[in-house]
Protein backbone atom coordinates (compact mmCIF):
# COMPACT_ATOMS: atom_id res chain seq x y z
CA UNK A 1 0.00 0.00 0.00
CA UNK A 2 0.93 3.66 -0.33
CA UNK A 3 3.51 5.05 0.34
CA UNK A 4 5.48 1.82 -0.26
CA UNK A 5 3.51 0.96 -3.40
CA UNK A 6 3.59 3.71 -5.99
CA UNK A 7 2.28 2.68 -9.41
CA UNK A 8 3.60 5.89 -10.91
CA UNK A 9 7.14 4.48 -10.64
CA UNK A 10 6.37 2.38 -13.71
CA UNK A 11 5.31 5.50 -15.62
CA UNK A 12 8.38 7.60 -14.84
CA UNK A 13 9.79 7.73 -18.37
CA UNK A 14 8.95 6.62 -21.88
CA UNK A 15 11.34 3.67 -21.94
CA UNK A 16 9.84 2.10 -18.82
CA UNK A 17 6.31 2.74 -20.08
CA UNK A 18 7.17 1.04 -23.38
CA UNK A 19 8.68 -1.97 -21.62
CA UNK A 20 5.49 -2.86 -19.80
CA UNK A 21 2.78 -1.71 -22.19
CA UNK A 22 0.13 -4.43 -22.07
CA UNK A 23 -1.44 -3.76 -25.46
CA UNK A 24 0.22 -2.59 -28.66
CA UNK A 25 -0.61 -2.38 -32.34
CA UNK A 26 1.44 -3.37 -35.34
CA UNK A 27 0.77 -2.97 -39.06
CA UNK A 28 0.37 -6.76 -39.24
CA UNK A 29 -2.75 -6.43 -37.08
CA UNK A 30 -4.72 -4.72 -39.83
CA UNK A 31 -6.93 -5.51 -42.80
CA UNK A 32 -7.36 -2.63 -45.25
CA UNK A 33 -10.64 -2.06 -47.13
CA UNK A 34 -10.33 -1.31 -50.85
CA UNK A 35 -13.13 0.07 -53.03
CA UNK A 36 -12.92 -0.89 -56.69
CA UNK A 37 -15.16 0.90 -59.16
CA UNK A 38 -15.89 -0.52 -62.59
CA UNK A 39 -16.06 2.87 -64.31
CA UNK A 40 -12.93 4.26 -62.61
CA UNK A 41 -10.10 5.34 -64.91
CA UNK A 42 -6.53 4.22 -64.34
CA UNK A 43 -4.46 6.91 -62.69
CA UNK A 44 -7.49 8.87 -61.56
CA UNK A 45 -8.89 7.51 -58.27
CA UNK A 46 -11.94 9.30 -56.93
CA UNK A 47 -11.72 10.60 -53.37
CA UNK A 48 -14.73 9.68 -51.25
CA UNK A 49 -16.17 12.99 -50.00
CA UNK A 50 -17.35 11.63 -46.65
CA UNK A 51 -14.12 9.70 -46.02
CA UNK A 52 -11.16 12.04 -46.58
CA UNK A 53 -8.07 10.17 -47.68
CA UNK A 54 -10.05 7.18 -48.99
CA UNK A 55 -10.65 6.50 -52.68
CA UNK A 56 -12.51 4.46 -55.25
CA UNK A 57 -9.92 2.80 -57.49
CA UNK A 58 -9.73 1.12 -60.86
CA UNK A 59 -8.55 -2.48 -60.74
CA UNK A 60 -5.02 -1.58 -61.78
CA UNK A 61 -4.77 1.32 -59.34
CA UNK A 62 -6.16 -0.77 -56.47
CA UNK A 63 -3.57 -3.48 -57.08
CA UNK A 64 -0.71 -0.99 -57.35
CA UNK A 65 -1.75 0.70 -54.14
CA UNK A 66 -2.12 -2.66 -52.40
CA UNK A 67 1.42 -3.53 -53.48
CA UNK A 68 2.77 -0.36 -51.86
CA UNK A 69 0.95 -1.12 -48.62
CA UNK A 70 2.20 -4.71 -48.68
CA UNK A 71 5.79 -3.49 -49.01
CA UNK A 72 5.25 -1.52 -45.79
CA UNK A 73 4.00 -4.56 -43.88
CA UNK A 74 0.27 -4.86 -44.60
CA UNK A 75 -0.81 -8.50 -44.80
CA UNK A 76 -4.46 -8.41 -45.87
CA UNK A 77 -7.11 -6.48 -47.79
CA UNK A 78 -10.89 -6.77 -47.97
CA UNK A 79 -12.60 -5.88 -51.25
CA UNK A 80 -15.78 -3.94 -52.01
CA UNK A 81 -17.03 -3.48 -55.57
CA UNK A 82 -18.99 -0.72 -57.28
CA UNK A 83 -20.29 -2.23 -60.53
CA UNK A 84 -21.75 -0.50 -63.59
CA UNK A 85 -24.70 -2.89 -63.75
CA UNK A 86 -27.16 -3.39 -60.91
CA UNK A 87 -30.32 -5.50 -60.90
CA UNK A 88 -32.76 -7.20 -58.55
CA UNK A 89 -30.63 -10.34 -58.16
CA UNK A 90 -27.19 -8.70 -57.92
CA UNK A 91 -25.93 -10.61 -60.95
CA UNK A 92 -22.73 -8.54 -61.15
CA UNK A 93 -21.74 -9.90 -57.74
CA UNK A 94 -21.34 -13.47 -59.04
CA UNK A 95 -20.28 -12.68 -62.60
CA UNK A 96 -17.02 -14.59 -63.26
CA UNK A 97 -15.71 -11.41 -64.89
CA UNK A 98 -17.15 -9.07 -62.26
CA UNK A 99 -15.17 -6.19 -60.84
CA UNK A 100 -14.21 -8.06 -57.66
CA UNK A 101 -13.43 -11.32 -59.42
CA UNK A 102 -11.02 -9.52 -61.74
CA UNK A 103 -9.42 -7.72 -58.81
CA UNK A 104 -8.99 -10.97 -56.86
CA UNK A 105 -7.20 -12.61 -59.78
CA UNK A 106 -4.86 -9.68 -60.29
CA UNK A 107 -4.07 -9.35 -56.57
CA UNK A 108 -3.28 -13.05 -56.31
CA UNK A 109 -1.06 -12.86 -59.38
CA UNK A 110 0.89 -9.79 -58.25
CA UNK A 111 0.92 -9.82 -54.42
CA UNK A 112 1.20 -12.17 -51.47
CA UNK A 113 -1.62 -10.46 -49.60
CA UNK A 114 -4.43 -12.39 -47.97
CA UNK A 115 -7.40 -11.35 -50.11
CA UNK A 116 -10.80 -11.28 -48.43
CA UNK A 117 -13.98 -10.94 -50.46
CA UNK A 118 -16.89 -9.24 -48.71
CA UNK A 119 -19.96 -11.32 -49.61
CA UNK A 120 -23.11 -9.22 -49.81
CA UNK A 121 -25.60 -8.01 -52.40
CA UNK A 122 -26.27 -4.38 -51.44
CA UNK A 123 -23.62 -2.88 -53.74
CA UNK A 124 -24.97 -4.89 -56.67
CA UNK A 125 -28.77 -4.64 -56.33
CA UNK A 126 -30.79 -1.85 -57.90
CA UNK A 127 -32.65 -1.39 -54.62
CA UNK A 128 -29.60 -1.34 -52.34
CA UNK A 129 -30.76 -4.08 -49.97
CA UNK A 130 -28.68 -7.10 -48.98
CA UNK A 131 -30.95 -9.77 -50.43
CA UNK A 132 -33.84 -10.73 -52.67
CA UNK A 133 -36.95 -8.63 -52.04
CA UNK A 134 -40.59 -9.66 -52.44
CA UNK A 135 -43.43 -7.58 -53.92
CA UNK A 136 -43.88 -5.77 -50.60
CA UNK A 137 -40.20 -4.81 -50.40
CA UNK A 138 -39.38 -7.30 -47.64
CA UNK A 139 -35.90 -8.83 -47.81
CA UNK A 140 -36.46 -12.57 -48.06
CA UNK A 141 -34.09 -14.71 -46.06
CA UNK A 142 -34.03 -18.18 -47.62
CA UNK A 143 -34.08 -17.19 -51.32
CA UNK A 144 -31.12 -14.91 -50.63
CA UNK A 145 -28.96 -17.77 -49.35
CA UNK A 146 -28.58 -19.33 -52.78
CA UNK A 147 -27.24 -16.07 -54.20
CA UNK A 148 -24.80 -15.61 -51.36
CA UNK A 149 -23.47 -19.08 -52.09
CA UNK A 150 -23.05 -18.16 -55.75
CA UNK A 151 -21.07 -15.05 -54.85
CA UNK A 152 -18.80 -16.97 -52.49
CA UNK A 153 -18.12 -19.70 -55.06
CA UNK A 154 -17.37 -17.14 -57.78
CA UNK A 155 -14.83 -15.49 -55.47
CA UNK A 156 -13.28 -18.85 -54.70
CA UNK A 157 -13.03 -19.64 -58.40
CA UNK A 158 -11.20 -16.35 -58.88
CA UNK A 159 -8.68 -17.32 -56.20
CA UNK A 160 -9.86 -15.50 -53.08
CA UNK A 161 -8.30 -16.56 -49.78
CA UNK A 162 -11.29 -15.82 -47.51
CA UNK A 163 -14.98 -15.01 -47.91
CA UNK A 164 -16.69 -12.71 -45.43
CA UNK A 165 -20.51 -12.67 -45.52
CA UNK A 166 -21.88 -9.35 -44.24
CA UNK A 167 -25.57 -9.67 -45.19
CA UNK A 168 -26.93 -10.88 -41.81
CA UNK A 169 -29.31 -13.46 -43.26
CA UNK A 170 -30.10 -16.38 -40.96
CA UNK A 171 -28.29 -19.55 -42.06
CA UNK A 172 -25.90 -17.85 -44.48
CA UNK A 173 -22.75 -19.42 -43.03
CA UNK A 174 -24.16 -22.92 -43.44
CA UNK A 175 -25.35 -22.14 -46.97
CA UNK A 176 -22.01 -20.68 -48.01
CA UNK A 177 -20.06 -23.51 -46.40
CA UNK A 178 -22.15 -26.05 -48.29
CA UNK A 179 -21.77 -24.19 -51.59
CA UNK A 180 -18.01 -23.92 -51.19
CA UNK A 181 -17.58 -27.55 -50.13
CA UNK A 182 -19.78 -28.87 -52.92
CA UNK A 183 -17.60 -27.05 -55.43
CA UNK A 184 -14.33 -28.33 -53.98
CA UNK A 185 -13.36 -25.30 -51.90
CA UNK A 186 -13.23 -26.95 -48.50
CA UNK A 187 -10.18 -24.93 -47.45
CA UNK A 188 -11.64 -21.46 -48.05
CA UNK A 189 -12.32 -19.94 -44.58
CA UNK A 190 -15.46 -18.00 -43.74
CA UNK A 191 -14.99 -14.85 -41.69
CA UNK A 192 -18.54 -14.10 -40.65
CA UNK A 193 -19.89 -10.69 -39.74
CA UNK A 194 -21.65 -12.52 -36.97
CA UNK A 195 -22.52 -9.48 -34.84
CA UNK A 196 -23.37 -6.68 -37.24
CA UNK A 197 -25.54 -3.89 -35.96
CA UNK A 198 -27.94 -1.58 -37.84
CA UNK A 199 -25.69 1.37 -37.17
CA UNK A 200 -25.65 5.04 -38.13
CA UNK A 201 -21.87 4.68 -38.24
CA UNK A 202 -22.17 3.12 -41.71
CA UNK A 203 -23.35 6.33 -43.43
CA UNK A 204 -20.01 7.24 -45.09
CA UNK A 205 -19.58 3.65 -46.33
CA UNK A 206 -22.89 3.81 -48.16
CA UNK A 207 -21.58 6.85 -50.00
CA UNK A 208 -18.29 5.08 -50.70
CA UNK A 209 -19.87 1.86 -51.97
CA UNK A 210 -22.97 3.43 -53.54
CA UNK A 211 -25.05 0.99 -51.50
CA UNK A 212 -27.67 3.04 -49.67
CA UNK A 213 -31.09 1.34 -49.77
CA UNK A 214 -33.51 3.04 -52.15
CA UNK A 215 -36.34 2.50 -49.67
CA UNK A 216 -36.72 1.58 -46.03
CA UNK A 217 -33.77 0.51 -43.89
CA UNK A 218 -31.89 -2.64 -42.86
CA UNK A 219 -33.31 -3.03 -39.40
CA UNK A 220 -35.19 -6.22 -40.27
CA UNK A 221 -31.91 -8.08 -40.76
CA UNK A 222 -29.11 -6.14 -39.07
CA UNK A 223 -29.08 -6.12 -35.28
CA UNK A 224 -30.73 -3.63 -32.91
CA UNK A 225 -28.00 -1.47 -31.27
CA UNK A 226 -29.68 -1.97 -27.90
CA UNK A 227 -29.15 -5.75 -27.91
CA UNK A 228 -26.21 -7.52 -26.29
CA UNK A 229 -27.40 -11.07 -25.60
CA UNK A 230 -28.74 -11.39 -29.13
CA UNK A 231 -25.22 -10.76 -30.46
CA UNK A 232 -23.90 -13.71 -28.48
CA UNK A 233 -26.67 -15.90 -29.89
CA UNK A 234 -25.87 -14.72 -33.44
CA UNK A 235 -22.21 -15.55 -32.98
CA UNK A 236 -22.96 -18.96 -31.47
CA UNK A 237 -25.15 -19.89 -34.42
CA UNK A 238 -22.50 -18.86 -36.94
CA UNK A 239 -19.87 -20.85 -35.03
CA UNK A 240 -22.12 -23.90 -35.07
CA UNK A 241 -22.68 -23.44 -38.81
CA UNK A 242 -18.94 -23.52 -39.44
CA UNK A 243 -17.51 -20.01 -39.54
CA UNK A 244 -13.75 -19.81 -39.02
CA UNK A 245 -13.48 -16.29 -37.60
CA UNK A 246 -15.91 -13.75 -36.20
CA UNK A 247 -16.32 -10.12 -37.18
CA UNK A 248 -17.93 -7.58 -34.85
CA UNK A 249 -19.16 -4.42 -36.58
CA UNK A 250 -18.95 -1.52 -35.69
CA UNK A 251 -16.10 -1.53 -33.18
CA UNK A 252 -15.92 1.42 -30.79
CA UNK A 253 -19.58 1.57 -29.77
CA UNK A 254 -19.65 -2.23 -29.32
CA UNK A 255 -16.46 -2.97 -27.37
CA UNK A 256 -18.54 -4.74 -24.73
CA UNK A 257 -19.81 -7.13 -27.39
CA UNK A 258 -16.33 -7.61 -28.82
CA UNK A 259 -14.90 -8.48 -25.41
CA UNK A 260 -17.67 -10.94 -24.58
CA UNK A 261 -17.40 -12.62 -27.98
CA UNK A 262 -13.65 -13.14 -27.59
CA UNK A 263 -13.88 -14.41 -24.03
CA UNK A 264 -16.85 -16.70 -24.68
CA UNK A 265 -15.84 -18.34 -27.96
CA UNK A 266 -12.01 -18.08 -27.88
CA UNK A 267 -12.02 -17.87 -31.67
CA UNK A 268 -10.13 -15.61 -34.07
CA UNK A 269 -12.00 -12.33 -33.70
CA UNK A 270 -11.94 -9.28 -35.96
CA UNK A 271 -13.34 -5.83 -35.27
CA UNK A 272 -14.40 -3.53 -38.09
CA UNK A 273 -13.58 0.09 -37.28
CA UNK A 274 -16.18 1.38 -39.70
CA UNK A 275 -16.41 4.41 -41.94
CA UNK A 276 -18.26 6.61 -39.43
CA UNK A 277 -15.65 5.96 -36.76
CA UNK A 278 -12.90 6.87 -39.21
CA UNK A 279 -14.65 9.97 -40.54
CA UNK A 280 -15.47 11.37 -37.09
CA UNK A 281 -11.87 11.08 -35.96
CA UNK A 282 -10.60 12.53 -39.23
CA UNK A 283 -13.01 15.46 -38.96
CA UNK A 284 -11.81 16.17 -35.42
CA UNK A 285 -8.17 16.06 -36.55
CA UNK A 286 -8.83 18.35 -39.52
CA UNK A 287 -10.69 20.85 -37.34
CA UNK A 288 -7.93 20.80 -34.76
CA UNK A 289 -10.30 19.70 -32.00
CA UNK A 290 -8.23 16.57 -31.36
CA UNK A 291 -4.85 15.22 -32.37
CA UNK A 292 -3.90 12.12 -34.34
CA UNK A 293 -3.18 10.41 -31.03
CA UNK A 294 -6.90 9.63 -30.85
CA UNK A 295 -6.49 7.36 -33.86
CA UNK A 296 -4.03 5.22 -31.91
CA UNK A 297 -6.04 5.39 -28.69
CA UNK A 298 -9.13 4.11 -30.52
CA UNK A 299 -7.18 1.26 -32.11
CA UNK A 300 -5.61 0.29 -28.79
CA UNK A 301 -9.05 0.16 -27.19
CA UNK A 302 -10.21 -2.26 -29.89
CA UNK A 303 -7.17 -4.51 -29.44
CA UNK A 304 -7.49 -4.32 -25.65
CA UNK A 305 -11.13 -5.42 -25.86
CA UNK A 306 -10.07 -8.63 -27.63
CA UNK A 307 -9.66 -8.08 -31.37
CA UNK A 308 -6.99 -10.20 -33.01
CA UNK A 309 -7.26 -8.17 -36.22
CA UNK A 310 -8.83 -4.81 -37.07
CA UNK A 311 -10.37 -3.76 -40.37
CA UNK A 312 -9.46 -0.07 -40.48
CA UNK A 313 -9.17 2.83 -42.90
CA UNK A 314 -6.29 4.26 -40.86
CA UNK A 315 -3.75 1.86 -42.37
CA UNK A 316 -2.14 4.45 -44.71
CA UNK A 317 -1.75 6.93 -41.82
CA UNK A 318 -0.20 4.27 -39.59
CA UNK A 319 2.26 3.35 -42.33
CA UNK A 320 3.08 7.02 -42.86
CA UNK A 321 3.89 7.36 -39.17
CA UNK A 322 6.06 4.24 -39.22
CA UNK A 323 8.12 5.70 -42.06
CA UNK A 324 8.98 8.84 -40.08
Amino acid sequence: MFPTTRLRRMRTNEKIRDMFRETSIDIGDFIYPLYIEEKAQDGNPTEIPTMPGQYRYSINDAVEYAKKLEQKGLTSVILFGIPDHKDEVASSAYDPDGIIQQTIRKLKEETNLVVIGDVCMCEYTNHGHCGIIDDDGYVQNDPTLEYLGRIAVSYAEAGVDVVAPSDMMDGRVSAIRSALDENGYINIPIFSYAAKYASTYYAPFRDAADSAPSFGDRKSYQMDPGNFNEAIREVELDVLEGCDAIIVKPALAYLDVLREVKQTFKMPTIAYQVSGEYSMIMAGIEKGYITKDLMYESLLSIKRAGADMIISYFVPMIIEDLEK
